[in-house]
């Protein structure tokens, strides 16, 4: 029994190793001119990141996903405003680029577990674990940028974007892509169940 417990144990470190080895391993794909454009424009665009809300109630419901987002975050980001800041920029980018904010957290959660400076084997860089490439492919080539909140964000929320309309919405493998490891169930498996962690269910009155 004791034999047949560390063989188990010994299997979920390497799965877990081999998972690490490939963190947001993104494979360089030539894009036509007119999608490198569009996702150039994206990447460069500076407006500040504040997102605007036409009803009240919908500015309320904001307001109480920050603090609920806030308070499960104090663990991993101890500086209230810096936590506030994360969540803000990152509602932000996942809201412009057509993704659910929880989706987003799930996937930082897994790829680098919300630190900003993490650095994987292969070269993935930052909160969402984008590799150096990009910068030079949509970007204007500054790979220090990756160690920058908004701009790991926006780089992060736009190739898994991209990623989603290559695959027609298939997120299932839009993950697959993300991560280096399409055709595989473990990495997107891992995402969409920390996506599930992050979901916001708003409190009843």
């Amino acid at each position: 029994m004791h034999k047949l417990l560390l063989r188990t144990v010994a299997a979920s470190l390497l799965w877990l190793c081999a998972q690490l080895a490939t963190a947001g391993n993104q494979q360089y794909e030539p894009l036509a001119r007119e999608m490198q454009t569009a996702l150039a424009s994206t990447i460069a665009d500076r407006h500040v990141p504040r997102v605007q809300f036409e009803r009240i109630a919908d500015r309320i419901a904001y307001i109480n996903w920050l603090a609920e987002m806030s308070e499960r975050l104090k663990t991993r980001h101890a500086d209230y405003h810096a936590r506030k800041e994360f969540l803000e920029t990152l509602y932000y980018e996942a809201k412009r680029a057509g993704l659910e904010p929880a989706l987003v957290l799930g996937l930082i959660q897994v790829e680098s577990g919300f630190k900003k400076y993490a650095v994987s084997s292969v070269g993935a860089s930052g909160y969402m674990q984008v590799m150096p490439f990009w910068t030079t492919l949509i970007g204007d080539g500054d790979v220090r940028k990756l160690f920058h909140m908004r701009s790991n964000l926006r780089y992060g929320c736009t190739i898994l974007r991209h990623y989603v309309d290559i695959e027609k919405g298939d997120l299932f493998r839009a993950l697959g892509r993300y991560n280096g490891s399409l055709g595989r169930p473990e990495y997107p498996n891992a995402v969409l169940g920390a996506w599930r962690q992050w979901e916001y269910q708003p409190k009843v009155k």
